[in-house]
């Protein structure tokens, strides 16, 4: 038991008996009889009852407190409840000589006047009623925290992962068969299913005051066409054998149209799904898509867009005239002539003259490995074998900044400067009108009917500038983030190659091998890798 300390109320005066410590108990600590002498406004010499405090530890000490008579002292408690409301711990102090215990109902209803009304620990109060083990903080009441709850999900049961890229081969060449990126679906197949939200349940602190939980979050689902929700509204069925994937976390369920070639047998294709063909795409050909373009031949002089991914398994001569356009990533065994927009990655062996543009990060490795002449363009990283020319072709190579955010910026800047001028336009007839209204002139129906619309006009073209500046102000900054974003050349490179990183730039004065650049306080830094 721990030591403790209790009032002796004579008739003349009033001491303080201290009690020792039994077993492993604690001592009588000094800020314990002075937090409770306070309470009871209760004099004290303090040198004398430090003193008779360092005493106890040992033996029963008795103290004077003063003269004159008081009246006895229940058992009582004092309470600290934590910061958070969510604990609250009582120290319990012997009566005084002669006086009396708390009961059970009387500890109860202390604790509620002092406004503990919820999360009691009935269980605490009785193991200390059953001990009075004294100036001990005990937990008597706790509150309970809310339940979270689970936001809304959506399960998918094909493929969403649309960054799959070839494997290298042990003997370095690149595999364009085995790609995997062709989620296949049957009719009446599930595609996906959506757990719903589940609230959570309020919790309270030791007042009583409710805690409530996190708002969840709710979602639903967002499909195409060839998709039927199930009648509980719980599940997505594909209503066709098709190709499904997941764009911008919308399910598309697309048919697979499969040809040989693509010539004049066929003549130009434009489908909703995807394309394979198994042969050739000939030249002055079109071949667009909503979904993925698979050409397990070669494509020459063509023009391939896919709203998905382009696979060319042989390769593409472009022959100065051919273009391939991806909402996805380009794969290609090799790229020659050709201008390429990838909104994702191109990956492929060899890339010979070509003007290419890859929305995040250009591959080029396998036994060739190199880029020669052109101009190739990722918003992250390009990573290559060989880079440039021994024979001098012009090649320039841009990392920092989506190729398209130039050419964006381009068309805001022109539409902030035409819609700026409209406004310089409108806004001194407006002011006008504004001053003859002021001056009591009447308009009529058909002036009156001009300015309205010229209001609508301002209003319109003010939103337009407003938008289309802060969408510029956001493509500037993306321009500037080139910091880490870079170049790898894991064989050699050239010298009168050009490197643009970000808005820096530099051109190769002698050949180099095994290196990296990357762009450190506004240069072109080379590292070895």
């Amino acid at each position: 038991m721990n030591g403790y300390f209790r009032l002796v109320n004579e008739k003349d005066k009033t001491r303080i008996k201290l009690f020792p410590p039994t077993e492993d108990g604690k001592p009588v600590e000094i800020n314990d009889v002075v937090e409770y002498l306070t309470m009871k406004d209760y004099a004290c010499d303090l040198p004398s009852l430090k003193r008779a405090v360092s005493e106890a530890k040992e033996e029963e000490t008795v103290v004077l407190l003063g003269y004159g008579a008081r009246l006895v002292e229940k058992e009582c408690f004092t309470l600290r409840v934590t910061p958070d409301k969510m604990q609250a711990y009582a120290k319990f102090y012997a009566p005084s000589e002669g006086g009396q215990l708390l009961a059970p109902e009387e500890l109860l209803r202390g604790l509620n006047a002092q406004g503990i009304k919820a999360g009691i620990c009935k269980d605490n109060l009785r193991s200390y009623l059953a001990k009075r083990n004294y100036l001990e903080e005990i937990l008597v009441a706790e509150g309970t925290q809310p339940k979270q709850g689970q936001n809304a999900c959506i399960e998918y049961f094909f493929n969403t992962d649309r960054r799959a890229k070839p494997t290298l081969l042990e003997d370095g060449s690149v595999d364009f068969f085995h790609l995997n990126m062709v989620s296949t679906c049957k009719k009446g197949g599930v595609l996906a299913k959506l757990h719903p939200a589940v609230p959570g349940e309020a919790g309270s602190n030791v007042y009583g005051e409710p805690i409530q939980p996190a708002n969840v979050r709710e979602t639903r689902f967002q499909y195409g066409k060839n998709i039927e929700q199930s009648e509980d509204g719980l599940t997505l069925i594909s209503m066709v054998d098709g190709h499904a994937e997941l764009v911008d976390d919308k399910v598309f369920v697309s048919d697979v149209l499969e040809v040989e070639n693509v010539d004049t047998s066929t003549g130009n294709i434009d489908f909703e799904g995807s394309v394979q063909i198994n042969g050739n795409v000939c030249t002055n050909f079109e071949v667009k898509t909503k979904g993925d373009i698979i050409v397990k031949g070669v494509v020459e002089g063509a023009h391939l867009e896919a709203g998905g991914n382009i696979i060319i398994v042989r390769g593409v001569n472009g022959m100065g005239k051919g273009v391939l356009k991806a909402g996805g990533n380009v794969i290609s065994k090799f790229l020659e002539n050709v201008t390429v927009h990838a909104a994702g990655y191109v990956s492929s062996e060899s890339i010979l003259h070509c003007h290419v543009m890859a929305g995040t990060e250009i591959t080029v490795s396998g036994r060739r490995g190199f880029i020669t002449g052109g101009k190739v363009s990722a918003a992250g990283l390009i990573d290559v074998k060989t880079l440039g020319s021994a024979m001098g072709a012009d090649t320039v190579v841009e990392v920092g900044a989506d190729p398209e955010i130039k050419a964006r910026m381009a068309e805001l800047q022109k539409a902030i400067a035409e819609s700026t001028k409209t406004l310089q336009s409108i806004q001194p007839i407006l002011v006008n009108a504004k001053q003859k209204i002021a001056k009591g002139v009447t308009l009529t129906p058909e002036q009156l009917k001009y300015v309205q619309s010229l209001i609508k006009a301002n209003q319109q073209q003010t939103e337009l500038v407003e938008k289309g500046t802060a969408e510029l102000e956001e493509l500037q900054k993306q321009l500037i983030r080139s910091e880490g974003r870079g170049i790898i050349v894991r064989g050699t490179i050239h010298p009168g190659t050009k490197l643009c990183i970000g808005d820096a730039s530099m051109v190769v004065q002698k050949s180099a091998q095994y290196c990296r650049f990357i762009r450190e306080r506004g240069e072109i830094k080379m590292a070895s890798i």
